[in-house]
């Protein structure tokens, strides 16, 4: 019997949420974990954390800090954070 390898994957946690003069303000928030491939781009991440949210087709601005996305709708006073969850 062949070895059976499971891809290497990685969990994700996002949460979008409303905001308050630019800050997170949890007025309300939605939370969901994702379990991704490792190897995806920072692009692909997003792509996936947007969609989880019902944010696909959202244009806005995006940050990167390490292993931390930023996601800023334009237009729109919420935030959406996705985080490795190690």
């Amino acid at each position: 019997m062949a070895n059976a390898t499971k891809p290497e994957t990685y969990t994700l946690e996002v949460e979008y949420t409303d905001t308050f003069g630019g800050e997170a303000n949890y007025a309300w928030v939605k939370r969901e974990t994702l379990e991704l491939p490792c190897g995806l781009s920072d692009r692909a991440v997003m792509r996936r954390a947007k969609a989880a949210m019902g944010l696909s087709g959202v244009r806005g601005r995006s940050y990167v800090n390490g292993d931390m996305w930023e996601f800023r709708p334009y237009r729109s006073c919420t935030v959406m954070f996705a985080n490795v969850r190690y």
